[in-house]
C-alpha cells in the first residue's frame, strides 16, 4: 500500500510542476474625479470617474462598487456596516457612475473608494450641507 501511495504523491507533484501558474488580471483603474478642491453638496447628483484606458482584456472581477471614505477609513452606515455603498453592481469598464451625495456631516476629508478587481482611493475633497 505504501508503494502505491508514494507513486500517487509523486504523480500529483509532477502534475503541479507541469501545470501553468494561474494568472489573475487585476485592474486598478485610477479615479480621476473627484479630486482635491472638489466640493459636493449633500443630496446632489455627482459623477465619479476613472481611467479605463489600461484595462486588461480579461478582468477577474468586473463588478464595480463605490464607497465613501472619511479620513482614510471607509465610511460606515449607522449600524457600523459597509452595506450601503454609493453605487454597486456596475461594469467597471464604464469609466463613470453617477452617485447621490449622502446626508453626512460637512467636512473636507472625504474620499471615494472604487472597488472592482482591486481598489483605488481619491485624494480628500469636501462635502458641504
Amino acid at each position: 500500500m505504501f508503494k502505491y501511495a508514494t507513486f500517487a504523491a509523486i504523480a500529483l507533484l509532477a502534475s503541479f510542476t507541469n501545470a501553468r501558474p494561474a494568472t489573475l488580471d487585476v485592474f486598478v483603474p485610477p479615479v480621476t474625479s473627484p479630486t482635491t478642491g472638489t466640493v459636493w453638496k449633500v443630496g446632489t447628483q455627482q459623477n465619479v470617474t476613472w481611467d479605463t484606458s489600461n484595462a486588461p482584456s480579461q478582468i477577474t472581477n468586473s463588478q464595480g462598487r463605490v464607497v465613501l471614505a472619511q479620513g482614510g477609513a471607509l465610511f460606515t452606515n449607522q449600524t457600523g456596516g459597509l452595506d450601503d455603498p454609493l453605487a454597486s453592481g456596475f461594469d467597471i469598464l464604464l469609466g463613470s457612475i453617477t452617485v447621490t451625495v449622502p446626508d453626512v456631516p460637512a467636512a473636507d476629508n472625504y474620499q471615494i473608494v472604487l472597488f472592482g478587481d482591486s481598489g483605488d482611493i481619491t485624494p480628500e475633497f469636501t462635502i458641504e450641507e
